[in-house]
């Protein structure tokens, strides 16, 4: 009686059972024994196995294809369970269909109808994938061939992901935002994938006048009343338009501002600080606007390690008067590796790998330990959002180092100097 009473209050699903079949693919998985499988909801009619289908292509609508329905699977939790049937307001997987995408209805051959789909937005940002050639290695997948299979498989499952070649050692690789791609980088890092990437550049398009237009979110902001101004200060240093403001309750105020994508690159980590944590900020693309001008990231330069070894006590405690340091002794750096933050504008090399001489000479206070501040480590996200332009981002199955594109320190002067002159002519 109970369980009557309770269903009595469920509703039941909107469509028919007796109606013919439509189900809108909502998302693709990859499986590399069946291939791509699709996902969708049973929206009208009743699905079964060796069922004759015809998909109607989202992006064509006059192009069917006509199928067969090879396997079928409903969501137990978290696990798929294979079944003969399935009716109306079931979540399904599909296998056995090879050209399926997201977007796409499969339908009964008599009535082949499509369900209208939401457009997928466009990817807004980009990065370097590339084949890291630093001294230091731990990854067990470290070639160029190897890291375009893994991407192109990653495209079979995200539609939103695209990848192109650069070069023979190289891939860009664009995204709908910073937290897309860096959710990819976790994923393979903890595949045992080892590479490189550069600093998160945004795809600008250009109107029919060839002005410059880039992508836009709209991001809404819920904090303290006490935070209110200084989220306010930083977005607008970023080029962000405050749009409303909103009181909420207990003391919370909601923000909503339209901001350049660019914008909220490396923003996130200083919003956790400047609200302590207490703040909640979400986006969602808005389109393409005219271009806002110039964003200033980074004030602070780069405490560059000067040579190749393990880094010494003595040494890191030289340099960490001059900025914050990423590491701590006993670690291995080699030269061209980012190894802190400089406390001014400028990069600065430094030897964390320096020893004290030994003499005969004796002071008091000679055997004084060292004391050393504890190393700021750097998440995958802090990292991405800390490097410059002519840096890049190792990442390893073990670790995460930051390093200039160019090691030697020779030739990186020499492509500064070459890169000013340039500017100037």
């Amino acid at each position: 009686p109970l369980f009557d009473a309770i269903l009595k209050y469920i509703p039941a699903p909107e469509g028919d059972p007796d109606a013919d079949t439509q189900v809108l693919i909502s998302t693709i998985d990859y499986n590399e024994y069946v291939g791509r499988i699709g996902i969708g909801k049973v929206d009208n009619g009743t699905i079964r196995v060796n069922q004759d289908a015809v998909i109607v292509n989202h992006h064509d609508p006059d192009k069917n294809e006509k199928v067969k329905i090879s396997k079928l699977y409903e969501f137990e939790g978290l696990n798929r369970v294979e079944v003969e049937e399935a009716t109306i307001g079931s979540i399904v997987a599909i296998s056995g269909i090879a050209d399926i995408h997201i977007g796409d209805t499969l339908c009964s051959p008599e009535n082949p109808q499509a369900i209208p789909f939401q457009k997928i937005s466009e990817p807004t940002i980009a990065m370097h994938f590339m084949v890291n050639d630093s001294p230091l290695a731990d990854g067990k997948i470290v070639t160029a061939r190897k890291i375009e299979e893994r991407l192109l498989k990653e495209t079979e499952r995200d539609v939103s992901l695209k990848v192109a070649p650069n070069d023979s050692e190289s891939f860009i690789v664009s995204g709908r935002g910073e937290l897309h791609l860096s959710i990819l980088i976790e994923n393979m890092r903890r595949e045992g994938y080892e590479f490189a990437v550069s600093k998160a550049e945004v795809l600008y398009k250009e109107d029919e006048n060839g002005k410059k237009l880039e992508p836009m979110e709209r991001a809404y902001v819920d904090v303290p009343d006490e935070f209110t101004g200084n989220v306010i200060d930083r977005l607008s240093q970023r080029k962000g338009e405050l749009q409303a403001m909103t009181p909420l309750n207990a003391g919370t105020t909601r923000l909503e501002f339209i901001i350049p994508a660019r914008g909220l690159i490396g923003y996130r980590g200083e919003f956790m600080t400047d609200t302590k944590g207490n703040g909640v900020i979400n986006t969602e693309f808005e389109g393409y606007g005219p271009f806002k001008g110039e964003i200033p990231y980074r004030k602070q330069g780069s405490l560059i390690a000067y040579e190749s070894g393990e880094t010494i006590t003595y040494g890191l405690f030289n340099a960490q008067e001059r900025g914050t340091l990423f590491v701590g002794p006993g670690e291995k750096v080699y030269g061209g590796m980012i190894v802190g933050e400089h406390a001014k504008s400028d990069d600065i090399e430094v030897n964390v790998c320096k020893k004290k001489n030994l003499t005969n000479t004796r002071s008091s206070g000679a055997d004084e330990a060292l004391r050393l501040t504890p190393p700021k480590e750097l998440s995958l996200e802090q990292a991405l959002d800390y490097i410059d332009t002519d840096e890049l981002l190792e990442v390893t199955p073990e670790n995460l180092r930051i390093r200039k594109k160019i090691l030697d320190g020779t030739e990186r002067y020499r492509a500064k100097r070459n890169a000013a002159n340039a500017a100037k002519s």
